[in-house]
């Protein structure tokens, strides 16, 4: 194999202990709660200027908390701030994680992908026998479009 950009055994002694780790992380977090894309797209949403905006404005309402209508909520406006603060070094590592995992599963892909194609560049040179000859017309399908023959295959690297 000309491309070995993972090598990451992983069993049981590995799944069991990761899946009670998962599973624990689902139930501590069970508040959690999903939206859909539209409620994605319409909601307001807090970025960098907007979050200084939201403290400075809990601060005043906290201070001044008479302005406020009856039915503002400062206790909940403070919970909110409060959750964001503790739950975002956590989501900062959840996602860094992730992202590894992504790149890894990436990585395992490519690494596949270049010896599925030394392997089926191996049978078009050696492969002249019937049960070979039928192996690359087996491998060759993967490439196989309506306007090019069964043996041509990208040169460098492709996705799909």
């Amino acid at each position: 194999m000309s491309q070995n950009l993972v090598d990451l055994p992983i069993d049981s002694t590995l799944l069991d202990p990761l899946d009670a780790a998962i599973t624990q992380m689902e139930t501590c977090l069970t508040g959690l709660i999903s939206l859909t894309p539209e409620q994605r797209r319409g909601l307001m949403k807090m970025g960098e200027k907007s979050e200084a905006f939201c403290r400075a404005a809990l601060n005043v309402a906290q201070q001044h908390s008479g302005i406020m209508a009856r039915d503002f909520d400062i206790d909940a406006f403070q919970r909110d701030q409060q959750t964001l603060d503790l739950l975002r070094p956590r989501i900062l590592r959840i996602a860094h994680l992730y992202q590894r995992a992504m790149d890894t599963e990436m990585a395992l892909g490519s690494d596949q992908m270049v010896a599925a194609l030394e392997v089926y560049g191996a049978l078009k040179v050696a492969g002249k026998g019937k049960s070979l000859d039928e192996a690359r017309r087996s491998l060759a399908s993967r490439w196989r479009v309506s306007t090019q023959a069964a043996d041509d295959v990208p040169a460098g690297p492709q996705s799909d």
